[in-house]
């Protein structure tokens, strides 16, 4: 008997006003978000390199619990996520990935802020390559990792995106926090 080593992945299209993303989990939890607007072929594509031979099911009943946290942070009723996460990269992406966690909702840090969280100071490319790897969009804010002069920088999920999230954050805060800038 073959014994897979590469778990079943249940996906949904999460629709919520003029959000549409693909989300996928496994059975130990979230695994993906994507970006606003993209196609399947952005969540097929990840999942070949992430999850090679793994059976894919359509499953909106399954994705229903991350969907609901979802949304209550589109609409601004959420500011941290309960869900589990099943996400896998190397030592350093989940070290970053966790470090994103901890950037409070509406507050933004730097990469260079990132780096040193992870103690690789002189690693900020590094740094930014392993947020670019980031599978799981908006649960795992990357979107509140800006420029060191406050601009905004790239994100997988593109400008737009980072932008409305940054500014859902700052109405969904009663402090000032640091400002949106758009580039």
């Amino acid at each position: 008997m073959e014994v897979k080593n590469n778990p079943t992945i249940y996906w949904s299209l999460l629709t919520h006003e003029d959000w549409r993303m693909y989300v996928a989990a496994t059975s130990q939890g979230l695994c993906y978000v994507g970006s606003q607007n993209k196609p399947f072929a952005e969540l097929a594509e990840w999942g070949q390199n992430r999850f090679p031979g793994s059976d894919w099911i359509q499953n909106d009943e399954q994705l229903q619990p991350y969907e609901a946290e979802l949304i209550e942070y589109l609409q601004g009723k959420r500011q941290n996520f309960t869900v589990p996460f099943d996400f896998r990269g190397t030592t350093f992406q989940l070290a970053v990935w966790n470090a994103l966690c901890r950037i409070p909702y509406g507050q933004t840090q730097s990469y260079s802020d990132i780096a040193e969280h992870v103690q690789r100071p002189s690693a900020v490319r590094a740094v930014g390559a392993a947020i670019g790897a980031n599978p799981v969009l908006i649960t795992v804010p990357c979107h509140r990792v800006i420029g060191k002069n406050g601009s905004l920088t790239g994100y997988r999920g593109g400008l737009d995106m980072k932008t409305k999230l940054l500014r859902l954050e700052q109405v969904g805060t009663s402090n000032e926090g640091s400002p949106v800038h758009a580039s």
